[in-house]
């Protein structure tokens, strides 16, 4: 058996378990891994400039791809904290990523050493497991035990902290003969489905709500294959919107008090009976649940058991792994689809699609400073049916979300629980790391541009390139609106007079100068008519330079973006489209 450093053998786990790629920075504590890295060479390596930004690069490589997990890596101390957001935005949206840090020696741990904190500690309220690796011997079996943790069950992020003494010492250890450990998954039962069936066939408005979790489990396919069987309309969570294409005609919208259609939460509420899979029923899509949930009966499918009822309790309730959910779901209705006995859904799903064309959002707008409505527009235009978009929390978000079309699971790559501003930036460059091939287009508001900003120099420096549009009315635009409720506008604003840019008009900061200083290509959009130009010209920017293109797109200062407190009662601030004119690139022709 070989004799090797412990730090040697949890590298060729990664490899072996299929992490090969590590997002992160070196310190002290943690060379002897990197030396491990160094050494045997399997494990690809995008060196960040802040470790909360590493750790979004993970969850970008992680959320890009079924099957990937992400890697982060950095020192003791501070590292782990700043790792804690990324660990917690993975949690909250069901995404595996593994954090590891360096620490000090064993013997120092209690002693108040140089950056000795407790980081296991600190970090189990965000992750799957959080564990100080204290014998050199059991590297090998926490790597094993943390890459069957994060694969099963509810997926989520693994922090292993490790000792350098420990990483140093040497142990016995056979890589030819390591396996991972396997991973059990509930499934659904024969029982169980045709219970389901029998639910739907008794109701007259059924709806699917298609969540994350079909995405986790690979199971897209089947829940096309399901709703085209049963004729059942579908609704896309946020984290699950991509399941269904935007333009198939069982999508019926988005539902909820932000990033909803209007026509998503009128088929909503005329519905009698929900199938959720995979979703967690968020607030944010929920609003009250007098209202979601009216007199409409629920089943709820996750693979956590205690998911089950902890929003509200279903009528009916299934732990299973979403595609093995779906295996079976779809065995049923085959069968009854064969014998007669589905019911037709024809007219309920022409109802949904009859709403689809009279409930759009006007898009159209040619006022300067520019109205954020026309930059979605644009960006239909300019964007593919292949394109992965990448945002986080915001206005920029909600109206994307409104007003955007994905036609492919993984194309709509969104932090949706924990929202960190900051996230776009590393996590886009995560995904275009997993994709190259893909065209792959951030979106942000300035405030979120500007929290990380500095990791556009990693896209420049290991030219890995993507479109970054950045829609900037210089303010804090979500908690500005949320301000209204206090009758204020306090703290929120970030336009300043740049001495340095008078050209700017009191906007601020200068992100064209600041992402030309970082080695990147950046362009700046005034009037409406300049969006298209100026995203085409980005597409042949990105290719021909191989680094980060930024579009920044000077907006109105003030807009208030359709949402409310309850999905019967949205606010629409702004014209309704009346005509295919209105909302040129609505999926929709409106009459």
């Amino acid at each position: 058996m070989a004799r090797m450093r412990a730090v040697d053998a949890a590298v060729l786990i990664l490899e072996k378990e299929g992490s090969t790629q590590a997002f992160g920075l070196p310190g002290a504590a943690i060379n002897p891994f990197y030396s491990a890295m160094k050494k045997h060479g399997g494990i690809k390596h995008v060196l960040a400039r802040h470790v909360e930004a590493a750790s979004h690069m993970a969850e970008g490589y992680t959320r890009a791809r079924a099957g990937n997990i992400g890697v982060c890596i950095g020192t003791s101390g501070p590292a782990g904290t700043d790792m804690i957001t990324g660990l917690y935005s993975a949690s909250a949206d069901s995404i595996p990523i593994l954090c590891i840090t360096g620490q000090a020696p064993v013997a120092k741990l209690h002693k108040e050493d140089f950056q000795a904190v407790d980081i296991a500690s600190i970090a189990k309220p965000v992750a799957k497991w959080a564990v100080t690796v204290m014998e050199a011997a059991q590297v090998p079996g926490t790597f094993q035990k943390a890459f069957q943790l994060m694969r099963e069950g509810r997926p989520g992020p693994v922090l292993i902290d490790l000792p350098i003494d420990v990483q140093l010492t040497e142990i016995d250890f056979d890589i030819d003969t390591y396996e991972p450990l396997p991973v059990p998954r509930p499934a659904a039962t024969r029982a169980q489905a045709e219970k389901v069936l029998e639910m739907l066939a008794t109701s007259e408005h059924p709806l699917i709500v298609a969540g994350g979790g079909i995405i986790n489990a690979g199971g897209e396919d089947l829940l096309v294959e399901f709703a085209e069987l049963t004729g059942i309309p579908v609704v896309p969570t946020l984290m699950g919107w991509g399941v269904l294409p935007d333009d198939h005609p069982l999508m019926a919208g988005m539902v909820g008090l932000q990033t909803s259609h209007r026509y998503g939460n009128a088929t909503f509420l005329a519905s009698d009976l929900v199938l959720g899979i995979g979703n967690r029923w968020a607030n944010r899509h929920t609003g009250g649940l007098e209202v979601y949930k009216g007199q409409r009966k629920f089943i709820h499918v996750d693979i956590e058991p205690t998911q089950i009822g902890r929003v509200f309790a279903p009528d009916y309730g299934v732990v299973s792994d979403a595609r093995a959910a779906l295996e079976v779901f779809v065995e049923v209705a085959r069968e009854w689809a064969a014998e007669g006995k589905l019911a037709d859904r024809s007219a309920w799903a022409d109802e949904c699609s009859a709403r689809k064309t009279a409930l759009e959002r006007k898009t159209h707008f040619d006022n300067v400073p520019v109205k954020p409505q026309r930059v979605y527009e644009e960006m239909n235009r300019a964007f593919g049916p292949d394109t992965r978009y990448v945002s986080t929390i915001g206005l920029s978000q909600i109206q994307a979300a409104q007003l955007l079309h994905v036609y492919r699971p993984r194309h709509w790559i969104n932090a949706g629980q924990a929202g960190p501003l900051g996230w776009t930036v590393p996590a886009t460059l995560g995904v275009a790391v997993a994709d190259p091939d893909s065209t792959v287009v951030a979106l942000s508001g300035d405030y979120d541009f500007q929290f990380l900003i500095e990791e556009l120099a990693v896209g420049a420096q290991f030219n890995i390139p993507y479109i970054h549009v950045v829609v900037n009315n210089s303010y804090l635009g979500l908690i500005r609106q949320a301000q209204r409720g206090f009758d204020m506008d306090f703290c929120v604003q970030l336009s300043f007079e740049n001495i340095n840019s008078p050209e700017l008009n009191g906007y601020g900061v200068d992100h064209v100068k600041v992402a030309e200083g970082l080695g990147c290509k950046a362009l700046r959009v005034f009037e409406p008519d300049g969006i298209l130009p100026a995203l085409e010209q980005a597409k042949k920017l990105m290719v021909e330079h191989q680094v980060p293109i930024v579009v920044e797109v000077i907006l109105e200062r003030v807009t208030n973006v359709s949402m409310g407190l309850e999905i019967d009662n949205i606010v629409e601030f702004e014209d309704l489209a009346e005509s295919p004119d209105d909302a040129p690139t609505a999926l929709a022709l409106l009459d």
